[in-house]
């Protein structure tokens, strides 16, 4: 049996020894490195870029502005952005490339980046403190407003309610391998090594800007170093490395510095919900009422759908959702592990927490009394759900019923519980693979997918070796190359769900050919029908042929992920720190193909989701518009010092034969989800001070402090 099993990473060896390849690692005979040379100002128009001096530095080759590079067609979703720059004069956002130094080395380009002169009108720019809502175009991926029942009525009766306001930071995403694309024109075809987690998506965005084909485009990404979502969609930087080879006639590598990640790959929007909860006496929800606001470009749109959770999770009556947009100049956002609902969990489930705390009721206890059987917006069935036991296992493996015992007091700390529900989509993409079974006994699985850090090309060696009866080492997979046979995206939680059935119902169908041959002895069945090989393709399809589906569209049945998070938390309320203690998190995930992995990734997603509560912000400056910090110096996010060992993961026994060919849902993002709600209920449960604006700094905690002791006199 391999499915169920602890094992080790297939490709680890590849990178703790240096073997492994990423992009920016291919250097073509020939290759001019590339830099970016950015908009000093976030809204203006561009006057002039004097090259001069970059010009006369040793190295360097070209300057390309404007004037030089071709006009772009126009590109569509999965293109990040649309107002694509070195177009015109227009200037959207600090930061916006207006010209690409290109030199014989990185050395020399980025000098001759810096020797470059630009000059610009500046207009006064849109800003957080002058921005204004509008609602989102149509039509939407996700996140459609809804009103189900009278919200407005029930809340101006309701036995109990709260009303609050939440706020999150924008973040950066900063996966450790930045952004790089390397661009290759021969013979009118190109070739890309690109760090991507779709490249699939690459030839299609990159031929509409360029005017080529797509079957001319030629993407290889074997390895991707991170990447959270900011590899996901096809950035400008792409289309610019392709168009700067073009016109030089020579290969570009385009490898992005840190500081060019924070605005030409998208972050986190910044936040506001509004969130209302009416209750019956015992707890019993009646209405839910959540209105979200997240910041956006003024050119380019980026909806972040935190609604999503609110229509899903809790069996309410009546729910009122709204989604809205700001637009400020600034670059545009893009989804970051745990998009849609792990924004959307922070406001309802800290909401959840304050209204069981008005209520005095155990908060897990509250949600056991809104356990959802059906979805409350479909009123369909889930494919599968154990929410209930992931509840109770995460509850008893934490001591949560006894946590009262417990001191406390360690010191100058003060000690704090809390709990949240995670939850997330089950987002599904088409997919497919081919396996190749041979007559020595080894398999091959084909398929252009990714490994970005999760360890999903172990997983689908395992899918395979299950399937076929193989151990794991005699099965291998090479990834990577749009001319293999197209995957699904690495993203929304969703390759294994998605090429993993594809991989299993190739290896069914190679399992019924060799049932035809009269058994499934490899080597003497294709031996006497004279074959070297057994080839199957499989192909993993959604209903009706959608592109995409988050929650079970089409099917009779709702499809999410599940889980519970408690967490311990020290406060010290004389120097406003926060600590974690410890942590325990339980989830209803489906079959788990690997558990070594499987708890490597939601330990992980913990880790994450402490660094959004108590650490992580990216903030955009009150008067010029630009990101203050544009380095891993000036941002902070957890380390080693940070994370107790301490941390607990369950995994409830499942299998889902409705979400996937594998019994499999989504669980790269679950455990991302609710961490910052449960975060803030402890640190309440610790001092008595609500903190609603994240992270939950020291300085907020300082002033909570003071305020309160200034009301009490």
């Amino acid at each position: 049996m391999s499915i169920g099993t602890a094992v080790s990473r297939v490709e680890g060896l590849a990178k703790v020894t240096g073997q492994a390849k990423f992009a920016a690692d291919n250097t073509p005979p020939g290759t001019l490195h590339a830099a970016l040379v950015g908009a000093p100002v976030a809204s203006g128009r561009l006057l002039d870029v004097d090259a001069t001096a970059a010009l006369a530095l040793p190295g360097v080759v070209r300057v390309l502005t404007a004037h030089d590079m071709p006009r772009f067609g126009a590109v569509q979703p999965p293109a990040a952005v649309l107002a694509l720059p070195l177009q015109n004069d227009a200037i959207r956002y600090e930061g916006e490339p207006v010209a690409i130094v290109l030199a014989e080395s990185i050395e020399a380009a980025e000098a001759g980046r810096d020797a470059v002169l630009v000059r610009c009108e500046r207009d006064d720019p849109i800003l957080p403190g002058t921005a204004t809502r509008e609602p989102p175009p149509e039509p939407r991926m996700l996140g459609d407003d809804l009103e189900m029942g009278d919200v407005d009525a029930i809340l101006g009766t309701a036995q109990a309610s709260v009303a609050a306001t939440y706020i999150q930071a924008a973040r950066h995403h900063n996966a450790m391998e930045t952004s790089g694309t390397v661009a290759r024109f021969e013979h009118g075809k190109l070739t890309l090594w690109d760090a991507v987690q779709a490249s699939e998506n690459v030839p299609l965005v990159v031929a509409a800007a360029l005017g080529m084909r797509p079957d001319d485009i030629h993407v290889i990404a074997p390895h991707t170093g991170g990447g959270f979502g900011s590899k996901g969609y096809v950035w400008p930087h792409q289309i610019l490395a392709a168009a700067a080879a073009r016109v030089a006639g020579r290969p570009v590598k385009l490898h992005l510095r840190r500081h060019d990640q924070f605005v030409c790959v998208g972050y986190q929007p910044w936040m506001k919900q509004d969130i209302k909860l009416a209750a019956t006496a015992d707890g019993r929800l009646s209405a839910i009422d959540h209105e979200i606001v997240n910041s956006s470009a003024i050119a380019d749109t980026h909806l972040e759908p935190a609604s999503e959770a609110s229509k899903t999770l809790y069996a309410s009556p009546a729910i009122r959702t709204k989604q809205w947009l700001e637009r400020r100049n600034i670059n545009v956002p893009t989804p970051m592990r745990a998009p849609v609902e792990g924004p959307g969990l922070w406001a309802l489930e800290s909401a959840m927490d304050e209204l069981a705390v008005a209520l005095k009721i155990d908060p897990l206890d509250l949600r056991l009394a809104n356990y959802a059987e059906v979805d409350p917006h479909t009123n369909k069935p889930w494919s599968s759900k154990k929410l209930r036991e992931a509840y109770e296992e995460g509850a008893r493996l934490y001591g949560w019923r006894t946590r009262g015992e417990a001191p406390r007091r360690d010191g100058d700390w003060r000690i704090g519980h809390g709990m949240a529900t995670s939850s997330m989509g089950n987002f599904r993409f088409p997919g497919g693979a081919r396996v190749r079974l041979r007559s020595d006994g080894t398999a091959l699985i084909e398929a252009n997918t990714h490994d970005i850090g999760t360890g999903t090309q172990t997983v689908f060696c395992q899918i395979a070796a299950e399937e076929l009866g193989l151990p794991i080492e005699k099965v291998s997979i090479v990834w990577g190359d749009t001319n293999l046979h197209p995957a699904s995206p690495v993203y929304g939680s969703s390759a294994t769900g998605s090429t993993g059935s594809a991989i299993a119902l190739a290896c069914r169908e190679i399992n019924a050919k060799l049932d035809a041959l009269g058994g499934k002895d490899v080597r003497a069945s294709l031996r006497q029908a004279n074959l070297p090989e057994m080839v199957a393709d499989g192909a993993f399809t959604l209903p009706g042929g959608a592109s995409f589906s988050a929650d079970g569209d089409g099917t009779p049945y709702a499809m999410r992920t599940w889980g519970a998070i408690f967490v311990e938390v020290g406060v010290d309320p004389e120097l406003g720190l926060v600590r974690l203690r410890r942590a325990v998190g339980a989830y209803s995930a489906g079959r788990i193909i690997n558990p070594k992995t499987a708890r490597s990734q939601m330990t992980g997603a913990i880790i994450w989701g402490w660094g959004k509560a108590t650490m992580e912000e990216s903030v955009q400056e009150p008067n010029t518009g630009g990101w203050l910090a544009k380095n891993l110096s000036n941002v902070a996010v957890p380390v080693n010092a940070d994370i107790p060992l301490d941390i607990k993961i369950h995994f409830v026994s499942e299998y889902d034969p409705h979400a996937s060919a594998i019994g499999t849902r989504g669980i790269g993002e679950l455990g991302a989800t609710g961490v910052d709600a449960a975060v803030a209920a402890a640190v309440y449960d610790a001092i008595g001070l609500r903190v609603r604006d994240l992270p939950i700094l020291p300085g907020k905690i300082l002033a909570g402090l003071s305020s309160q002791h200034a009301a009490a006199g």
